[in-house]
Formats: structure tokens, sequence, C-alpha cells
């Protein structure tokens, strides 16, 4: 089972891995927050569960399953935070929303988020209505069409 820190970690090594080729403790360190002693004991449990190729004191890259799990977290992030600007919040608060949901969301619910920004985002009509739905989000007013 994959933990949400589990996720967490596995975004991370990804982006490292993407940009250098792969990851150091200090790396992830820096990027979470943490002091190294907690990333190298949570490098093992990584490594254990097949996530990631760890040596001590050498760099870490992802198994194929980590690389699978960092991307579907990954995937999920963009779409929520992509949806939550969509509605109107700014992105700061999309991005740490969106850091939040990514490890609690159904799949299914994922799909339907991401079905509705694609339709949202289709055309000029199907945009009107979201437009005016963040006018409504920042007055409290409804504006009414005439046909």
């Amino acid at each position: 089972m994959t933990t949400e820190r589990d996720e967490d970690y596995l975004k991370i090594i990804a982006s490292i891995v993407e940009e250098k080729g792969y990851a150091k403790v200090k790396d992830v360190a820096k990027e979470l927050g943490l002091v190294p002693s907690t990333v190298t004991g949570m490098f093992k449990k990584l490594d254990k569960k097949g996530y990631i190729n760890y040596e001590k004191y050498g760099g870490v890259t992802l198994t194929g399953k980590g690389t699978e799990i960092a991307r579907k977290t990954r995937e999920k992030y963009s779409m929520l935070k992509e949806f939550l600007m969509h509605l109107g919040l700014d992105e700061e608060t999309a991005e740490e929303d969106a850091c939040k949901i990514e490890h609690i969301l159904d799949p299914k619910t994922a799909e339907i988020l991401k079905k509705f920004l694609e339709f949202t985002n289709k055309d000029d009509e199907s945009k009107i209505w979201i437009e005016h739905f963040r006018y409504f989000v920042q007055t409290g007013d409804y504006i009414h069409c005439n046909p």
C-alpha cells in the first residue's frame, strides 16, 4: 500500500531525477525541508517497497513501480491545480489544496474532474457558463442571459 508520504517523496524524487538523472538525500531533504537522516530512513522504506533503487551514499532512481506512482500522483496534482484555478482560486491556494487532495481523491472522481475540465475548455460557448460562475464567486451576483 502506498502512503501519502510515499507519494510525496516519489513525486519529488521524480522531479529531481528528471533534472539531474538521479536524486541524493540532500536534494530531497532540501526540497521537503527535512533533515537528511529523515530522508535516509524514508529511502530505505521506499527501497524495501520496491519503489526506488537506493544505495547508501549514492544517487537514487525510481523503479518502474515508483515511476508509475510518481506519474499518477503528478497527473492528479496537475489536474486538481488546474481545476481549482479554473474555478477561480489563486495559484498559491490551488497548489496547496491540490497537494492535499491528490492523495485522497478516488480515481473515478479524478476522471470526472478531468472530463469537466475538457468540457469547459472545449470552445467559447462551453467557457461562458464557467466565466459566469467565476463572476458569481467574486460578486455574489448572477449574470442573466437573454435568449
